[in-house]
């Protein structure tokens, strides 16, 4: 998504800076994405991601992937510089399956034709939206995912650490953690949950959150 508070294409550059807490997150976000697409050899999975900026968590391991192409995937992302930069990645890698969206991914009706989805990306988002937004985001879930479909997520630790509510909420959701890495010399964490509840069809017209910083 994008605010007029925050540049949110400048925002990508710590990404090229390796070492920055922000490369290093991406890097596990894309470690737990390979994972997930070695678990799926030989499928047409599908991937939505929410407010997906350029998309490197995803597209950069697709295009590296041999199944990379089959995936069938959407990236929703309200700058449109951002947009246009995941858009000619995609293009660049041959990445006919992949989808971007200049849309608000704070309302459901940017995922319907979407979902369900195999994995479902809420990297970047956490963070930046109300507490009663993020519970309200996880509530939601059900209704993004296919069966035992995954969903990585990103939140900081930084006090007041929301991330053991966030944990709690998505157990309640009917997810099951599969893994939640949490360096002890940096702030930022990454979650991945599996979901083992019954899928929700999607209720278009709703909002999910939006952001506040």
């Amino acid at each position: 998504m994008s605010t007029p508070s925050r540049d949110w294409y400048a925002w990508h550059a710590p990404y090229d800076e390796p070492g920055s807490p922000r490369h290093r997150r991406l890097r596990i976000v894309q470690g737990h994405i390979r994972a997930w697409l070695g678990e799926r050899a030989g499928r047409s999975p599908r991937v939505v991601s929410a407010c997906a900026g350029q998309g490197r968590d995803l597209i950069e391991v697709l295009a590296g992937a041999p199944d990379g192409a089959a995936v069938r995937a959407r990236l929703i992302e309200l700058d449109r510089r951002n947009v246009d930069v995941a858009r000619r990645t995609a293009r660049d890698a041959g990445l006919a399956g992949v989808e971007v969206v200049c849309a608000d991914a704070g309302l459901t009706d940017a995922y319907v034709g979407a979902v369900p989805a195999d994995l479902v990306l809420m990297c970047g988002v956490f963070g930046n939206i109300s507490d009663g937004d993020v519970r309200r985001t996880v509530g939601h879930l059900p209704q993004l995912c296919a069966p035992d479909a995954t969903v990585i997520w990103t939140r900081t630790r930084r006090s007041p650490d929301l991330t053991p509510a966030i944990r709690s909420w998505l157990r309640l959701a009917r997810f099951v953690e599969r893994s939640f890495d949490a360096p002890a010399d940096a702030l930022f964490s990454v979650g991945v949950h599996r979901f083992a509840g019954a899928p929700q069809p999607v209720a278009p017209g709703r909002r999910m959150f939006e952001f506040v910083t």
